[in-house]
């Protein structure tokens, strides 16, 4: 008679690293100091500087993230000051 073989452990799942909530300001350059709020009642995402009062808010989807709010502000800087490069 032959021996059950036994069955594999499957391997641990890795763990997804936390990403960032907090940022440096584009127009104070401070770090550390831009904090993203996200209203998913209203589907706002907001990016405000605690030194500058610099602020920025854009419309969010349910699988936004903070880092996504705060992207859309740098994006929408650099637009800004280099109007030429729109891409048309």
């Amino acid at each position: 008679m032959g021996k059950r073989k036994a069955k594999a452990k499957p391997p641990p799942k890795k763990r997804m690293d936390k990403l960032d909530t907090v940022f440096s300001c584009p127009f104070c350059n401070h770090g550390s100091s831009v904090e993203c709020r996200i209203d998913m009642k209203n589907l706002i995402g907001e990016a405000s500087c605690r030194i500058c009062q610099e602020s920025f808010s854009t419309t969010i989807t349910a699988l936004s993230e903070p880092i996504d709010i705060y992207s859309e502000w740098i994006d929408e800087c650099e637009l800004v000051n280099h109007p030429e490069d729109d891409g048309a």
